[in-house]
């Protein structure tokens, strides 16, 4: 007697704005469960919005395990894991503890629109158009990236 091979499947997680949700598709894209769960949105000021990469993290792992615990079989193989996330929004790590510096700034977040007003004064926009194709807005990261290192208490690594 011959046994049928293991089924497999693909995990996703989607990692969005105000969540997590992770799903399992078989080998023919049918749709086998899924898992969510939503995390803390922090709007510390107006304008602002931030979350805390710690938690996030913890939301996906759960939303893992309960997919894979409910959903799968113990024999089932897992061919790929897809990840799709915020894209623009932004953390700094701690290379040597693997711990968030800052909470994330996310996308929507509208903290550095003065900076990127400024930088368009000072006649960056060609430059930043030219290097990038973007134009100077808050919702891309470069700008939250210089937040954080001037306002946010997110040193540069030395090396």
């Amino acid at each position: 007697m011959t046994s049928s091979p293991a089924p497999s499947v693909v995990i996703a997680i989607d990692a969005g704005t105000t969540g997590v949700r992770s799903f399992a598709v078989d080998e023919q894209g049918r749709p086998l469960g899924f898992s969510y769960r939503e995390f803390t949105q922090f709007f510390p000021r107006p304008g602002w919005v931030e979350h805390d990469a710690a938690e996030i993290w913890t939301v996906v792992q759960t939303t893992l395990h309960e997919l894979i615990g409910t959903v799968l079989d113990p024999a089932t193989r897992i061919r790929a894991i897809g990840i799709t996330n915020q894209r623009e929004t932004v953390v700094a790590w701690d290379r040597s503890t693997g711990a968030a510096l800052h909470r994330a700034i996310v996308w929507q977040d509208r903290r550095t629109a003065g900076m990127c007003d400024q930088l368009a004064v000072e006649g960056f926009l060609p430059v930043v158009r030219e290097r990038t194709g973007l134009v100077l807005d808050p919702y891309f990261s470069g700008t939250k990236y210089a937040w954080l290192l001037r306002e946010g208490g997110v040193s540069p690594s030395p090396n």
